[in-house]
Formats: structure tokens, sequence, C-alpha cells
């Protein structure tokens, strides 16, 4: 039998969720407001999932296109990020700086500089001398670009411009990647750890922490891409999922009185190891992790492990940046 050996594979996702949902030696204070999921966990250096030690919260939802869902979201959001904001000793006398990380010329990366546009600024006020509302912190906003297009490492850039304007807090705004396609553009993660920009992609450009700038820095992430290596194993798991749920569902009397198709993923569907070989023989009864390893081994080679976005994710990402950005503001000012 052929035998995977992948041991340089490594599953690309920012998201701190993905790796602790299922990880029982890990706990997460896990509760609801409304439609929206938030989790609170606490990594520390010896955390087995390899990320760096920190707090984050993430936060899960599933619909955002809509007015009312997104204000829902929206407060959501402001309530748990002032929470994040004292984890790391946030006063109004701060100065904070927002930066959107991102290339703007390529939608599902844009949302740093998309949010940094819509953030309410007054550091040059605060420069000024001009009597500023009581109200108003001093906040600065900018995005940096991407290395491609200014051949500029982008924690240099960053570092460069703190050490002009001394901020007290930076709040990073960067578009994650994760390894699950339910969480795509319909979560957001908030971390005190810093960001590596471009690693969610295998593109790892320098550290922006604490560490490397020298104050407290925030960071808020929403994942807008996935591997096609998950979107394929998570398909599978999903087509077993549904053979479950109708072989089962057909053996009930009040099946016959329902012609529409049915959400399965909300019903309780318990798969069995026959069920999965029954559909698909040697493959179904791989693990997760192999089967995403042995997807990995077959798209690879062909170049087809590609990095996929949603179709609507140009309207989606304007709405997560008004989303974030009204949390920023509204947390940031009085207002």
């Amino acid at each position: 039998m052929h035998k995977i050996d992948l041991k340089n594979y490594e599953i690309r996702t920012d998201m701190v969720i993905d790796l602790t949902e299922n990880e029982k030696s890990l706990k997460s204070d896990t509760y609801n407001s409304g439609n929206v999921k938030i989790s609170w966990t606490e990594l520390d250096e010896k955390n087995v999932i390899g990320k760096k030690p920190g707090t984050y919260l993430t936060l899960e939802f599933s619909d955002i296109t809509d007015d009312d869902a997104k204000k829902e979201v929206a407060n959501v959001f402001t309530v748990e990020f002032q929470k994040m904001l004292k984890k790391v000793g946030y006063k109004k006398c701060y100065k904070t700086m927002v930066i959107g990380l991102g290339n703007v010329k390529s939608t599902p990366d844009a949302l740093g500089p998309f949010v940094t546009d819509k953030i309410i600024v007054t550091n040059h006020f605060y420069d000024m001398g001009v009597d500023v509302d009581d109200n108003l912190s001093c906040v600065s906003a900018f995005y940096p670009g991407v290395t491609g297009t200014t051949g500029i490492e982008t924690l240099d850039y960053i570092k460069g411009v703190v050490e002009k304007v001394r901020p007290d807090l930076v709040i990073l705004v960067d578009a994650l990647a994760s390894s699950s396609i339910s969480r795509v553009n319909k979560s957001i993660q908030v971390s005190n750890a810093g960001i590596t920009p471009g690693s969610g992609i295998g593109n790892k450009r320098k550290e922006i922490s604490k560490e490397t700038l020298g104050i407290p820095v925030l960071a808020i992430g929403v994942p807008t891409v996935v591997d096609a290596v998950v979107i394929v194993a998570d398909t599978i798991n999903y087509m077993i999922k549904n053979y479950t749920y109708n072989k089962n569902f057909s053996k009930k009397k009040v099946s016959k009185f329902i012609n529409h198709p049915v959400n399965y993923l909300k019903e309780e569907v318990k798969v069995s190891n026959e069920d999965k070989k029954t559909l698909l023989g040697l493959v179904g009864t791989l693990s997760e992790e192999e089967l995403k390893n042995l997807t990995y081994e077959v798209l690879t080679p062909i170049g087809y492990n590609l990095m996929v976005t949603p179709k609507e994710v140009d309207f989606v990402v304007e709405k997560l940046s008004d989303i974030i950005s009204y949390a920023v503001n509204h947390s940031l000012h009085n207002i």
C-alpha cells in the first residue's frame, strides 16, 4: 500500500481556532452572544499547536450581508474588542496607530487598507495643538503596502513610522488564511501576539509584534482565502455526512412529506467508519489529516493547490471593513 510521506507539509492557517477546536489539551472560554459565537483562548510557551503564546479572541458568525446581521456582529465585536484592549492596558490617553496590512489592488488581501481608510484619525490635530474634543483620542492610520510592490520589508517600513510618531499602541489589520471553509469571511480573530505577514500563504515576512516594535500590538484578522486542499478534503467530509444523513433520514416516515433539500450540517449526524468505507472505500478509512495530506500530494505536483476566495469577496470584504472600523473607532473614541 502506498504510504504518504509529507513531513514538510503544513496546513496553511493563521486561525488558532482551526488548530485548537479538536485539541482536548487546550481549553477555550466559549459562549454565544445572539448569533455570534465567541471564543477566548490562552496559549502558553509550551502549547502543542506551535503558535506564539498570547491571548486569542475569535468571533464566528454565519451572515453579515444584511444590515441587521452586520450591526449585530459589529456591536458584539466592539464589546469583545474592548475587553482585549483592557488586557493590553489601553488607556484613553494613549496614542494609537492603526496599520492596514495587505495589497489594496487584490481584494482578498485588501481588508487592512479598506479598514484604515475608515478610521477616524486625529493625530495631526494633536500635533498642531488644535483644541480636540475630549471624546476623541489620538489616532493615526496608514497602510504600508506589500514588499513585492514597495521593495521595503513591511516591518522596517512600520518601525520607521513608529519611531517617528511614537504611538503607545499599534493595531494591525490583515487578511488571513484558514484551514476551514466554514470560517472564510465568517470569522474574526484578534490577538496580542502580533502577526507574521504572508504566513498563511507560505510567504512569511518578518514578525510584527511587541518584541519587534517595543510597544503593545493587537492584530485583527479575517480569513479571506483557503487552500484548494482544504476545499477538496472538506467536500469529501461533507459528502460522507450527507450520505449518512440521507441514509438515516430516508428511513423516517416524515421524509415522505419533505421534498426539498435539508441542511444536514444543522442536524446531528453520527458518521460511522462503515459509512465512510461503503461510500469511498479506501479513501473513506483515512483520518481528516491523512485525507488532507493525500489531497495535497495529488494537487501540489501539478500546480493545482490554489489559494481560493469566494466569488462575492468584494462585497463581503467591504462589509467586514465596516465592522472592524466601527469597533476600532467606537473603542478608541467616545462616539
